[in-house]
């Protein structure tokens, strides 16, 4: 049968939530793929390419993809990739995700686009690698799906980007295993950066918070505020995520902006005010706290230059998951971005297909668990 891929309309929002339930059941954690409003909202955004695919004479949708994009940043996101189980095995997912990328990318708005890719099987990690999709990091237990899972990171980048990346001199040694891995997986060059530790604790603040971390979950004020706070979108880069509830001690000395998402049971730290350094000392609290809220995983986003930020949170647990290059635009340069991670739960690789791709990461995040939370013992003399 001939497959039609077309853009998205208003009129396919009930075949594209029966298309995500044929394929998630019940488990898909993704608005793009279950509320009608928010679905409606998206295919009408200037700035999402949605795309459908179809087979004359099917009763239904046979593949969906969507990139919804971040103008101020010029990065895009691919969403919702998925493929009717009546027509997989015929090369659909790597059309619809090469038809959408050519779309995307053909604005020239767009700098990179990255993914987010389950590792249950080893056919979506395929599908991206054939796309021009580089692997740049594994996150353990980021995700509420079919059960708690693992997502590996690709990203994708426009001609001659990567070619204008900046390096950077010093990084903390615990992120010399990652770039080690990234240089493995994707054949790009970190140079050779001296390993250095950064300040645990940062000016002001002589010992750890003990008291509670007060949360607010109240969206619009929220955004508001962080607005307020953080003007300048340098100081809050983190595409495509806007905090819906706020951390801060009771002696207001931080004040952490999250995307909150119970249902997917994750929080993405988006920005802190004054630095994402001030959170060093309470960021076992702050994790109690989002932990009662519901997520289980956790993660932040900062410039591989940020030698204090990545020392606070490093400090505190969370393990370097990725590394993704030519993240950030500043004038004709472009900056490496870290994503760090830490789960309550416990890890099972068990049932995680990790491709050659992603083996260098899986290393790496092992040989950095293994050193913050097993301890080497003691020997005797």
């Amino acid at each position: 049968m001939t497959v039609t891929i077309a853009p998205a309309t208003p009129q396919d929002v009930a075949q594209l939530r029966q298309l995500y339930f044929d394929v998630y059941g019940h488990g898909y954690p993704v608005a793009l793929g279950s509320d009608p409003e928010e679905m409606r909202r998206l295919i009408a955004d200037p700035h999402t390419h949605w795309l459908t695919a179809r087979h004359e004479g099917a009763g239904h949708l046979a593949g969906s993809v969507a990139v919804q994009t971040d103008p101020g940043s010029r990065i895009g996101k691919l969403v919702g990739l998925a493929v009717h189980p009546e027509h997989r095995g015929g090369g659909l997912a790597g059309r619809l995700t090469a038809d959408v990328c050519r779309d995307a990318f053909a604005t020239g708005a767009l700098d990179s686009i990255y993914a987010t890719v389950r590792v249950v099987t080893p056919g979506p990690q395929q599908v991206f690698a054939r796309n021009g999709f580089r692997a740049i990091g594994l996150m353990p237990n980021a995700v509420e799906v079919a059960g708690c899972e693992s997502l590996a990171l690709f990203a994708r980048h426009a001609d001659g980007v990567l070619a204008r990346r900046e390096s950077v001199g010093q990084v903390p040694g615990a992120l010399i295993p990652l770039l080690e891995a990234a240089r493995q997986s994707t054949g790009l060059e970190y140079g050779h950066p001296r390993a250095t530790d950064g300040p645990a604790l940062p000016a002001g603040r002589t010992a750890p918070v003990t008291a509670p971390i007060e949360l607010i979950t109240a969206p619009g004020f929220v955004r508001r505020r962080f607005l307020e706070l953080l003007p300048d979108p340098g100081e809050r880069f983190f595409p495509l995520h806007l905090p819906n509830a706020v951390l801060t001690p009771p002696d207001g000395a931080f004040e952490a902006y999250a995307d909150l998402d119970p249902v997917a049971a994750s929080c993405s730290l988006v920005a802190v005010h004054p630095s994402p350094a001030a959170v060093a000392g309470a960021l076992e609290p702050l994790m109690a706290a989002v932990t009662r809220a519901g997520a289980d995983y956790v993660e932040t986003l900062l410039p591989l230059a940020d030698t204090a930020g990545l020392g606070a949170f490093l400090a505190a647990g969370f393990i370097p998951s990725a590394v993704y290059p030519a993240m950030r635009r500043i004038g004709d340069r472009f900056h490496d971005y870290v994503v760090l991670s830490r789960t309550s739960r416990q890890i099972d690789f068990r049932t995680t297909a990790v491709s050659a791709r992603l083996q260098p990461y899986l290393r790496s995040y092992l040989t950095a668990w293994t050193s913050t939370y097993l301890p080497l013992p003691e020997v005797a003399p």
